[in-house]
């Protein structure tokens, strides 16, 4: 249990595949990860909000990362899950991914910060990439997801 407590220079991520890449979610922003379900749909919202859920009484909004990312969308798999996210902004909303892998403890030093040229107007949703076992994580920059 050593490796999970959350010691000045680590953060723990979730680590969750987007298509062919990985991931990394900071774990303070997690509430709660479930198996895709039943979405209500919402008229006259943007094309990645596939609607909303009802989880424990509250209604979330679902968005799919991967059409807000502008990847193809995919069919839903067993392995599909809501990654269910809490916002200073937006309060809790629900990110469908296509599987959730692991819990992960990075260095925060280990991070290194992505640079990218603003001129460009493309919006970035990682803030840097770390290394865990041989492969690269990319960690996402949720304000920059849940945004409009």
């Amino acid at each position: 249990m050593e490796e999970l407590k959350n010691n000045g220079g680590a953060k723990q991520f979730i680590v969750i595949r987007v298509g062919e890449e990985q991931y990394g979610i900071d774990i303070k922003y997690v509430d709660n990860i479930i198996h895709m379900c039943s979405i209500t749909r919402v008229p006259k919202v943007a094309l990645y909000v596939k609607g909303v859920i009802n989880v424990r009484g509250e209604v979330i909004p679902v968005m799919d990362i991967r059409t807000k990312m502008g990847l193809m969308e995919a069919e839903y798999t067993k392995n599909t899950r809501i990654v269910i996210v809490k916002s200073e902004q937006q309060g809790f909303v629900g990110l469908i991914v296509d599987a959730v892998k692991e819990v992960v403890t990075l260095e925060v030093d280990g991070i290194e910060k992505v640079s990218y040229d603003n001129k460009s107007g493309k919006t970035m949703f990682v803030t840097g990439v770390g290394k865990h076992q041989g492969s690269l994580i990319s960690v996402l920059d949720l304000n920059e997801i849940l945004t409009e």
